[in-house]
């Protein structure tokens, strides 16, 4: 595999883990890309199910400010008890 980076600094780390660890930065690169696809489908098939659980009524959407007062209150009460 050929690599080519544009980012000079990120060509250097790359170069200098590959000079650490004695492996080729070919070889550090597709270990990095098949982690990355392998989190990425983990990812996907995490959003299909919150998708599937909101489509059927399994969970309800929240409305987002109302969250954040919520959120906001109870950091609130947990500083009051400490204080």
């Amino acid at each position: 595999m050929d690599v080519h980076v544009d980012n000079p600094e990120l060509e250097r780390k790359l170069s200098d883990l590959a000079q650490k660890t004695g492996r080729a930065a070919d070889d550090l690169v597709e270990d990095a890309l098949a982690g990355y696809f392998e989190e990425l489908g983990t990812l996907r098939s995490s959003l299909d199910a919150r998708y599937d659980e909101l489509k059927t009524g399994g969970v309800q959407l929240i409305d987002g400010e109302k969250a954040f007062d919520a959120l906001k209150a109870k950091s609130q009460e947990r500083r009051n008890r400490t204080a």
